[in-house]
């Protein structure tokens, strides 16, 4: 009985956070947003290494915050 219901818990949880089209539009915002700084679209970190661009970018956010 307990392993039919770890099952069907084991198919529900990877989608647990994606129930609503606005979720997945936040994740799939964000995610762009997050490689758009990571190629240097944005003046965010751009005077860094960009292996650290991310960082030196989320680190100008919060000050600008």
């Amino acid at each position: 009985m307990e392993s039919d219901h770890s099952r069907l818990k084991a198919g529900l949880r990877p989608m647990r956070g994606l129930k609503r089209l606005r979720s997945a539009q936040t994740i799939s915002v964000g995610h762009a947003f997050v490689q758009y700084i990571r190629r240097g679209h944005y003046e965010l970190g751009i005077d860094t290494d960009p292996h650290a661009r991310l960082k030196a970018a989320f680190t100008e956010l919060t000050l600008a915050i």
